[in-house]
């Protein structure tokens, strides 16, 4: 924790904040998301001033991930699963700065104006804005009246909050709701969150509630006059959220200004920092720039964490027994032909394509011989009686790892009807040599599903850890998780199980070596490239054996 410290305002330099934002379904870009962008040329400063006045009429949860680019990097705003170590753990939990001050007191300004300085890959931002209570039919009628108190701590719901920012500070998953300012209620819509290396928390009442504080590891309060915050929530109230004057003065008078100097104001005795004016205080947020990162230096960083976690999966488990989660298929006269027409390398694509497939069939119809099952009872078309067996649970859904494990996708809704299916991207980052996850889909009430996941083929094991965490921070139950690939090599085996001994791992053969590149021995090739008639091999971790380190 730092001092108390009461920064002053000092002019710096000044450029242009240089944003936009993305959506990351399918590359779209809704031009509702984007912001003022400037030309690349323009310098860029440690701390720079948002030209932009905050524009919202809902919470800020959207319901996509945005990212915010900038003249040198991009800024993951929406967070990503952190890496995890070769035992299935987190390395580290994330870093959360709690920013507390009045309403309109410029905290947005000064969040964003943090993360553009920060200079980390992937930050969360999360708004109080979107934890208000729902209101009652009641509480709706006293809020068209501006007669509802939306600056008093019952109006939020600090339960959900909570257990919201608990599971982001340990890399979880979280779906968080978003809030109709001008229904005042919220959305169907829910937007999915993940863990990152920093999360900033802002709201008004965020150090209103022991158990925020304690998920606090910095708090910033942002002082800023009165007279300058009315005139900021009249701009917004009246632009934005169609509201008269008249009732928002006697809004302000009646619930604000008390709610301000009763909840919110004395809350500064607990503040790490006081920024006095907002984000214009330059000197204010230097410091808790410089205080963030030593903070995060403390830890080793994102590349020596990959390496050594790369360097372990290479050196454990040598020589020891497969897992007994794993089960190969038995190598028949006609698995062993199937295999040597597609490991050959003067096959064309046509056979491969059609023999992969047949092996692919085998494959899922052996893997769901392992799914539990229950006994019943059906009656014959004779009118007789059969005991048979029926799947013991809701329903089975099927996840493939792009892209290579999307052509598994068709044997198995050859072989389940109805199925549902999700898609991960996992994309290695050639600066870290990190593999990150770029793309997310998942079926609703995953939670619940018995969950195949598929890749081509596994030689270290990492995208598929990466994959197998996403699905634990969906709530999968790991021992609901099939693992399924063509062929993997004993390295990814052991790794996967060592990582997630509960996880069941099927495959055709597995290979006992993996090369310096960390392409499968005597293996298959990139099977992506082949499949799909690609010539170089793509920068998509399609499967491990394709990953580029």
């Amino acid at each position: 924790m730092v001092a108390p410290v009461c920064a002053m305002l000092r002019p710096g330099q000044q450029c242009d904040f240089l944003g936009r934002v993305e959506k990351r379904e399918r590359g779209t870009l809704d031009e509702h998301d984007s912001l003022d962008g400037l030309p690349e040329h323009v310098p860029r400063c440690p701390l720079t001033p948002s030209l932009s006045p905050r524009k919202r009429t809902t919470s800020q949860s959207k319901t996509e991930p945005p990212l915010l680019r900038t003249s040198k990097r991009t800024i993951y705003t929406a967070g990503r699963p952190p890496w995890y170590n070769v035992t299935g753990t987190t390395f580290k939990e994330a870093f959360v700065i709690g920013l507390c001050g009045g309403s309109a007191s410029g905290k947005t300004t000064v969040a964003n104006k943090i993360i553009e300085a920060l200079d980390v890959p992937w930050v969360v931002l999360l708004s109080m804005d979107s934890f208000y209570k729902v209101l009652n039919k009641e509480e709706q009628e006293l809020a068209a009246k501006n007669e509802y108190n939306f600056d008093h701590p019952d109006a939020f719901d600090f339960e959900l909050l909570v257990t919201v920012l608990r599971k982001l500070k340990k890399g979880k998953s979280v779906k968080v709701p978003v809030y109709d300012f001008t229904s005042h209620s919220r959305r169907k819509e829910w937007k999915t969150v993940y863990g990152a290396n920093v999360v900033i928390f802002e709201g008004i009442l965020a150090f209103a509630n022991k158990e925020l504080l304690k998920l606090l590891d910095m708090k910033v309060f942002v002082d800023t006059d009165s007279d300058i915050r009315l005139i900021r929530r009249l701009k917004r109230d009246i632009s934005q959220r169609g509201r008269d004057i008249s009732g928002i003065i006697k809004q302000y008078n009646k619930f604000v200004k008390p709610a301000f100097e009763q909840y919110i104001e004395p809350t500064v005795q607990v503040a790490d920092i006081v920024v006095p004016r907002g984000g214009e205080n330059f000197v204010a947020l230097d410091l808790i720039v410089q205080h963030v990162h030593s903070q995060l230096e403390k830890n080793v960083t994102y590349e020596r964490l990959f390496v050594s976690h790369r360097s372990a999966l290479a050196s454990a488990h040598q020589g020891q027994p497969l897992p007994k989660t794993l089960s190969v298929m038995e190598s028949t006269p006609q698995v062993r032909g199937m295999h040597t027409i597609i490991r050959n390398k003067e096959t064309n694509r046509d056979e491969f394509i059609f023999y992969s497939k047949r092996l692919m069939r085998l494959l899922i119809e052996h893997a769901l011989s392992f799914l539990p099952l229950k006994p019943v009872s059906v009656e014959t078309p004779q009118g007789s009686v059969y005991e048979g067996k029926r799947l013991s649970g809701k329903r089975i859904t099927g996840v493939s790892i792009l892209r290579a494990g999307e052509t598994m996708e068709q044997a198995l809704m050859a072989v389940c009807k109805d199925i549902r299916l999700g898609k991960i991207l996992i994309q290695t980052n050639h600066d870290t040599g990190e593999p990150e996850l770029h793309y997310l889909r998942l079926p609703k009430d995953i939670s619940e599903d018995y969950v195949i996941l598929m890749d081509s083929t596994v030689s270290t094991g990492a995208a598929a850890l990466m994959a197998v965490r996403v699905l634990l921070d969906h709530d999968v139950a790991e021992d609901k998780i099939f693992l399924l690939s063509l062929l993997m090599a004993e390295m990814g085996v052991h790794s996967v199980a060592y990582a997630f001994p509960k996880v069941r791992i099927i495959t055709t053969a597995v290979d006992k070596e993996v090369n310096d590149q960390f392409h499968i021995i005597p293996g298959i090739g990139n099977f992506g490239d082949r499949y799909f008639g690609t010539d170089a091999p793509s920068d998509l971790c399609e499967s491990d054996e394709g990953m580029d380190f």
